[in-house]
Parts: C-alpha cells; sequence; structure tokens
C-alpha cells in the first residue's frame, strides 16, 4: 500500500513537472495554441491597451461559452469565412491571440483561461464569481465585434 501511494504521487509531481509553465494540463488542440503562460503574457502585453477608439462592427457571427469549473472560454465561428489574425478580448481587459478561427461549425477553438492575460502580465481569473465573464469580443481587420457570450449549459 506504501508502494503505490508513493508512485501516486512521483506521477502527480511528474505530471504537474511536466506541464510547468503553460496554462493547461492538457495540451490544446490547436497547436498554434500550445505555448507557455510566459508567451501569453508577453504577447498580451503587446496587444494592450485595449482598443477602445477602433470602429465598432457589430455583433459577429460566433458564439462565445465559458465554463467557470473548467476556466476555459470556447470560441465558435459560424460565419462563413475564416477570422485570420484575431484578437479574443474578456471584460475588456484580457486578450488572447489567436492566428486562426476556422469558419463554419466545424471546430471550437477553447481558451483557457489563463491564457487571456491583461496589461500587468496577470491572467484572467475569476475569483469565484466575483469577476464574472461579462463581455467577450473579437478583434480582427482593425474593427472591434461584439459575440454573444454563454456561460456553458451543461
Amino acid at each position: 500500500m506504501k508502494k503505490s501511494l508513493t508512485i501516486a504521487l512521483l506521477g502527480g509531481l511528474g505530471l504537474a513537472a511536466g506541464c510547468a509553465g503553460r496554462p493547461s494540463l492538457v495540451p490544446n488542440s490547436d497547436p498554434n495554441l500550445r505555448r507557455t503562460s510566459a508567451q501569453f503574457a508577453a504577447d498580451a502585453a503587446r496587444r494592450h491597451p485595449y482598443k477602445a477608439d477602433a470602429p465598432r462592427g457589430g455583433a459577429a457571427m460566433g458564439r462565445a461559452e465559458y465554463n467557470l469549473l473548467m476556466g476555459t472560454l470556447q470560441v465558435l465561428n459560424y460565419s462563413d469565412e475564416d477570422w485570420d489574425n484575431v484578437e479574443i478580448w474578456v471584460n475588456r481587459k484580457y486578450v488572447c491571440w489567436l492566428p486562426k478561427i476556422e469558419k463554419g461549425k466545424q471546430r471550437v477553438k477553447t481558451i483557457n483561461f489563463q491564457m487571456l492575460y491583461d496589461d500587468a502580465g496577470n491572467y484572467f481569473w475569476t475569483n469565484g464569481g466575483k469577476t464574472p465573464v461579462e463581455q467577450v469580443e473579437l478583434y480582427k481587420n482593425g474593427k472591434m465585434y461584439s459575440i454573444d457570450t454563454y456561460l456553458q449549459d451543461w
């Protein structure tokens, strides 16, 4: 019994060490989003400040669902064109860059909250619901678009 407990603890430590500096335990399905937390934070710092003066493009043909338990935001592009070189903004403070969100209902992009950073290098955290997801926006082609946002329904 003691030996199996030791093996389990060592295995858990190995998993934790293997994902040190990464925003999630499981690798993202999009290879372009398999970056370290430091890389996401540095990229976000370059994208700040929030583009409040950008022209508004209206509502994007997409949907964002967030899961508080898993700490994820899933973005779906149901338009008829790919969204290339886009920024996803949460609450006008936290940002994550994505090289592409494919068109149609073929694929959802999953963004862990620990991929969304503010200008001070802090990742998005709901703090037990004290900091809710209030707004999700998409910045592309020089315009800011709103995305319909929903709490994920189990």
